[in-house]
């Protein structure tokens, strides 16, 4: 399956969805949702409404393998189930999407113009888990505010530092270093960036893989070598906070560079919609995503 996986993802059409909201941003999520605050009780009860509106997304028939390569989801949804199947089981099985698991822990406090990764105590149960339940890859996210060369470089050593040990048992880690696209020097940050990116790529062997999640940059293509690089299976762009159409409208203009957006997936859907109109606004979000992602202006 692993193989399979690997073969779509690194030469198919598509895009990744991004389902990984994780505890401080789930109440957020489900308000988008239209599932305010006051309807549920528990930490517990949030958790709950927020895989049933996961899983209404992943059962959905647009959800789909033509258009979705994989989809990235939070430790608490990869041990829930689907239909009787594990999430992951679920998605690799019925609908030919690999699963892909978030294992960060959150970020720390910003020092160096940059939020790097809390701790992640529990890597090595948490990715043979990731194993059991037939996941992937692995997805992991620091966040970049300033042109700082010092802090940008621990960003990228800590990734990679990670992403070896992602390598290690078998799974394939999403490197996602987010430059704000509100910095002030957002451009100068992915110069730095993709400077840091590039030497660690060119020390990795050969059979060492790796994706990237970057933010859609300011100058169009210029991650083109990151994305032509050997080591990189496929690299993927956040929507960052760009509301759908602008975020689609930015990635078309990016040759081979995919998307892998998360609120702008799910920005018009709710639940007091019909399945019959949840599904027509998720086709309309699939399609418009997976049209930005294959069909560029050049």
């Amino acid at each position: 399956m692993q193989e399979k996986h690997l073969e779509r993802m690194r030469n198919g059409k598509g895009f990744i969805a991004a389902l990984d909201q994780s505890g401080g941003s789930t109440p957020k999520a489900l308000a988008a949702y239209g599932v305010t605050e006051n309807e549920y009780n528990t930490e517990a009860e949030m958790f709950d409404l927020v895989h049933e509106m996961r899983t209404r997304i992943i059962t959905a028939p647009a959800f789909d393998s033509e258009h979705i390569l994989g989809a990235i989801l939070f430790e608490q949804t990869m041990d829930r189930q689907i239909e009787g199947k594990y999430t992951g089981e679920y998605l690799a099985e019925k609908k030919e999407i690999a699963p892909i698991l978030k294992v960060d822990k959150g970020l720390a406090d910003l020092s160096n113009g940059v939020q790097k990764m809390k701790p992640i105590d529990d890597l090595s149960d948490t990715l043979e888990r990731a194993n059991q339940r037939g996941m992937f890859g692995t997805k992991m996210r620091s966040v970049i505010k300033e042109a700082n060369k010092d802090g940008i470089k621990e960003v990228v050593d800590q990734q990679f530092e990670i992403g070896k040990q992602i390598i290690d048992a078998g799974l394939v880690p999403i490197i996602e270093p987010e430059v704000d696209i509100h910095s002030a020097d957002k451009e100068e940050s992915e110069e730095i960036l993709k400077q840091e990116i590039n030497k660690h790529l060119d020390q990795l062997k050969e059979n060492e893989l790796v994706m990237l999640k970057l933010t859609i940059p300011t100058n169009p293509n210029l991650y083109k070598e990151l994305i032509d690089h050997p080591k990189v299976v496929r690299v993927v762009a956040l929507s960052g906070g760009y509301a759908r159409d602008e975020a689609n409208a930015k990635l078309k203009d990016n040759d081979g560079l995919i998307a892998s957006f998360s609120r702008a997936l799910s920005e018009n859907l709710s639940v007091r919609q019909s399945d019959e109109e949840f599904n027509a606004a998720l086709k309309e979000a699939v399609e418009s995503i997976y049209d930005a992602s294959v069909n560029k202006h050049s």
